[in-house]
């Protein structure tokens, strides 16, 4: 059976609006392990799974996807943003 991951999506640290923040991500997680290609020596796998992600606008959304299609799934949360609001007058104190 797969296993997939589910995960908040975060604003991106280049970007300044949250347009795009709040999106769940969808991954599948790798069943097969990594082994090297003997010609390149680069590291892959048969497991095309982990090349697909979807987008959900919510929670619910990717969770009954999950359901729907017989997918094991685990949500991983975002940590909150925490500010540190400092004036530029506190540099010189």
């Amino acid at each position: 059976m797969t296993t997939a991951r589910i995960i908040e999506e975060q604003r991106k640290t280049t970007q300044s609006g949250k347009a795009q923040a709040g999106r769940w991500l969808l991954m599948f997680e790798r069943s097969e392990k990594m082994r090297p290609d003997p010609l390149t020596g680069w590291a892959g796998s048969g497991d095309t799974n982990t090349q697909i992600r979807l987008t959900f606008e919510t929670l619910d959304e990717a969770l009954a996807y999950c359901q729907r299609k017989g997918i094991d799934a685990h949500v991983v949360k975002s940590p909150p943003n925490s500010l540190k609001i400092q004036a530029y007058a506190d540099n010189f104190k």
